[in-house]
């Protein structure tokens, strides 16, 4: 296989910001590399460097053998280069055929051809075995569709180098399958693929090495089949980490319910729900995309406001009927699409972090007490390892992982008692991850309840004290995670598990 790219030496600095000192990088044709590093490690710097959107202050980029200077976006793409970026750039109000060919749709008379456009389309989700009608507008389609679109857009250019950050961040299980066949039909077809994932078992199912970037810096590349995730690690963090999940030695604080939910329906989202949390549990849900999990904490949290059932919290019925009423009851939602309902991306690191309590700010005189607020932000970023050159920085030029981190700090200042995570590691490395892990152990140790969904098994056999599995918009069985194995719990996924409670 002959090489298809080669980055050396890459050098990029931002002000106060050294992103990249001395990267390098080389894809072979027909193979998939992976890129691998801690947020803030350089990865997305170097993919944007690569595909137009930076000019680098230092280095070479070598294409099919040829020393390039890569002048834009569009030149990148006039190059064989294309990007599936982990931030969706859907437009919501265009059809799906729209978003796939956005400023390179088919003419006619020097009009847009739409039968065109759409037939196009409709082949193109067809060889991608994406079922998704292309007159459909993109904002009628879940997140995980939406994903599957940004994938049909990039591969629409026929590029010869294809980047993936995160591409299954979003997706399923059976649409990760897809999405591992469309690639390996791309590596027979000589495409070299740059796939960044936080993932480790889908690195070794689909890469064939990994390059590994640790603060800015080039640490190096290894074969897949002759390393260890141990190993990529170690080479990730700089360290050795013992154990990827932290213990909870204690699996709740009181022996009574913090909150307590009675037969709480929502029609078409969901139904009959009974569930609780004591103080210091962290209660597990899992489920398949579509399967109820995500509109269940929606429920909680008064964004889908029940059509019957009751919450009970300290053995107190409440009426939980919108967000406002929910922070009020010291009720936190971490949701999972932090791009558009978790930040204000155009704001600074210190107005997210302090926007959901905002009267613990203001002094006897009604104004913000800067100084309040520049203490209390700087407190989050240093103690989940926020990478930012400063609390002023806007919060769309930070690394998805860094994101997520303040999504979380910005709860943390309602000081809730009961905190529901929608996926609340997506997209965080695994050094970051442990972190937020031991933060939430810290949390559960004050008596915090906490509610968790991710699509992960492993994250939640090791952190839930207790699980649920939702089912077609119902809970179908409560386990016990130190009991059970991810083969039980596909059982009842697929339906073919006999319902079951959990006796803690």
């Amino acid at each position: 296989m002959s090489t298809i790219l080669e980055m050396k030496d890459i050098k990029k600095i931002f002000p106060g910001v050294v992103a990249l000192d001395g990267v390098n990088l080389k894809a072979e044709e027909g193979k998939v590399l992976a890129l691998l590093g801690e947020n803030g490690a350089g990865k997305s710097t170097l993919m944007k460097i690569l595909s137009g959107s930076y000019k680098p202050d230092g280095g070479e980029i070598h294409l099919y053998g040829k020393k390039e200077e890569i002048k834009g976006v569009n030149h990148a793409k006039t190059l064989g280069i294309s990007i599936i970026y982990q931030e969706l750039s859907i437009s919501p109000n265009l059809s799906v055929a729209a978003n796939i060919f956005a400023l390179d749709e088919p003419t006619r008379f020097g009009f847009i051809d739409d039968k065109e456009m759409i037939n196009r389309a409709k082949k193109l989700l067809e060889e991608l075995e994406i079922d998704i009608s292309p007159t459909m507008l993109a904002k009628e389609l879940s997140i995980s569709n939406q994903q599957m679109i940004e994938i049909a857009k990039a591969l629409s250019k026929n590029p010869k180098i294809i980047i993936m950050d995160e591409p299954t961040s979003a997706l399923s299980s059976k649409e990760t399958k897809i999405l591992f066949k469309i690639i390996r039909k791309l590596k027979s077809e000589g495409k070299s693929i740059i796939y960044i994932s936080h993932r480790m078992e889908e690195l070794f199912e689909i890469t064939d090495s990994v390059t590994v970037l640790r603060d800015g810096k080039y640490i190096g590349t290894v074969e897949t089949a002759q390393t260890t995730s141990e190993e990529l690690i170690r080479m990730m963090v700089g360290r050795e980490m013992d154990k990827v999940y932290p213990q909870k030695d204690f699996k709740y604080t009181k022996d009574e319910m913090l909150i307590e939910l009675k037969n709480y329906n929502k029609k078409s989202f969901y139904s009959n729900i009974n569930l609780h949390v004591r103080p210091g549990e962290i209660l597990g849900l899992y489920g398949l995309m579509g399967s109820g999990r995500t509109e269940i904490a929606q429920g909680i949290f008064g964004i889908l406001k029940k059509d019957s059932g009751e919450m009970y919290i300290h053995g107190k019925k409440v009426h939980v009927d919108n967000p406002f009423s929910a922070i009020e009851h010291k009720i936190a939602f971490v949701t999972e699409d932090r791009k558009n309902e978790g930040l204000v991306l155009s704001g600074s690191v210190y107005e997210n972090v302090t926007m959901a309590n905002i009267g613990k700010l203001l002094n006897k005189f009604g104004f913000i007490d800067n100084r309040k607020e520049t203490m209390i932000t700087e407190k989050h970023v240093e103690s989940l390892r926020i990478k930012t050159p400063s609390i002023y920085q806007t919060i769309n030029k930070l690394s998805g992982g860094n994101q997520q981190k303040i999504v979380l700090s910005k709860w943390f200042e309602i000081e809730p008692e009961i905190l529901i995570l929608d996926e609340p590691t997506r997209g965080i490395d695994v050094g970051a991850k442990f972190e937020i892990y031991k933060l939430m152990i810290e949390l559960t140790k004050n008596g915090v309840g906490i509610v968790m969904i991710s699509s992960e098994l492993p994250e939640i056999l090791n952190i839930s004290d207790r699980l649920l599995v939702i089912n077609n918009k119902s809970i179908v069985a409560e386990l016990d995670p130190k009991a059970t194995t991810q083969e039980e719990i596909m059982t009842f996924i697929t339906g073919r598990g006999e319902v079951n409670e959990s006796k803690n």
